[in-house]
């Protein structure tokens, strides 16, 4: 035991205590441990950055850039006149047509169009079908998005029919041109959809703004979304009722003004919509312009003329029995009555 204590003590003399350096076990332990810390509060920071990025609070420098507010972004491909998805293409640029703002005023062709706005209307309607049925022609109507809605069954009865359809905005808006593009895009797309509602394939090559209310943006959104737009040449002003005008002078005045106005390539303008006036004239009008013109429909976007989808064995509609004068359903009316005359072109469509 003596001699145990006696080593000890030479060995405690020899070396010398020391005191704690960097390079010490327990040195090295409280290094480690501070270095885990750091890493583990990096990593803490790294997954609350990702976080902030992916609930839209903050984005990482490499974060896909969002459209700005306002910008066009890339919309869901809408059905267009082929039925088929397609790009929306705001960069087309619109072929040069006669009308205001290059919508087109003729049909480009010999042939002389017969259009019919705001319908469908379940009272009149039918009675045009079943003329034009008896003439084998094929006509344009430009149909009310409302109209469409509550009244599927008449355009699947127009497209039955071989007929061609033309986008006239959902609710008859008169000033559908002075708004933004995107409120325009929006309005025409509700309303194609409206149609598309009852045939889902419909093929919708035109567009008519009411009223012939078109603008150069108006045009060109429509175009974009693959509609061309379409004006008239001949306007007997079919909804314009003047003071003291009986309905056998009003019949008599919008034969006159057909007649006297149409040439070969004219767009006829005229209404199927709360116009029971305007289906006694062409009882007189299809035979005539069948026994004098060609008629048939525009040529479409300039690029290839529009051809009316073939008819699966139509049936004409048969007329109703008894004609009515009276005003149809306020539900039904589009939210600017046809018989407002727009400021801008003087003449409602």
């Amino acid at each position: 035991m003596l001699g145990t204590l006696v080593v000890a003590g030479l060995l405690i003399t020899a070396v010398p205590l020391s005191q704690p350096s960097t390079s010490s076990p327990g040195a090295l332990t409280t290094a480690a441990v501070q270095a885990a810390a750091s890493a583990q509060a990096a990593q803490a920071a790294q997954r609350n950055k990702a976080t902030d990025a992916g609930g839209g609070e903050q984005q990482s420098d490499d974060s896909p850039e969002q459209p700005a507010a306002g910008a066009t972004a890339k919309p869901t491909p809408q059905a267009t006149a082929t039925g088929k998805p397609a790009e929306y293409n705001p960069s087309r640029a619109v072929p040069a047509g006669a009308g205001p703002g290059s919508s087109l005023l003729t049909t480009g062709t010999q042939q002389v169009a017969l259009t019919f706005d705001d319908g469908p209307d379940p009272e009149l309607t039918p009675k045009i079908l079943a003329m034009l049925a008896q003439y084998q022609i094929k006509a344009t109507f430009c149909l009310v998005g409302t109209q469409a809605q509550k009244h599927p069954e008449l355009v699947r009865d127009i497209v039955a029919a071989g007929h061609t359809l033309c986008n006239h905005t959902f609710s008859h808006d008169l000033t559908i041109g002075k708004k933004s593009a995107a409120k325009i895009r929006a309005d025409l797309a509700k309303t194609n959809q409206a149609i598309r509602a009852a045939v889902p394939d419909a093929q919708i090559p035109f567009f008519r703004a009411p009223g012939g209310n078109f603008s150069d943006k108006l045009v060109k959104v429509a175009y974009a979304d693959g509609m061309s737009s379409l004006y008239w040449e001949v306007d007997p002003r079919d909804w314009e009722h003047t003071e003291g005008e009986t309905d056998a002078a009003h019949i008599k005045r919008v034969i006159a003004t057909v007649k006297k106005q149409t040439k070969p390539g004219a767009i006829i303008l005229s209404h199927d919509f709360n116009q029971p006036d305007t289906i006694k004239a062409y009882e007189e009008l299809i035979p005539w312009l069948a026994e004098n013109f060609e008629l048939g429909v525009p040529t479409g976007t300039g690029e290839t003329p529009v051809t009316p989808a073939s008819p699966a064995t139509p049936t004409p509609a048969t007329p109703s029995p008894s004609e009515s004068t009276s005003p149809p359903d306020p539900d039904s009316t589009p939210t600017t009555a046809p018989s407002l005359a727009p400021s801008a072109a003087a003449t409602t469509s």
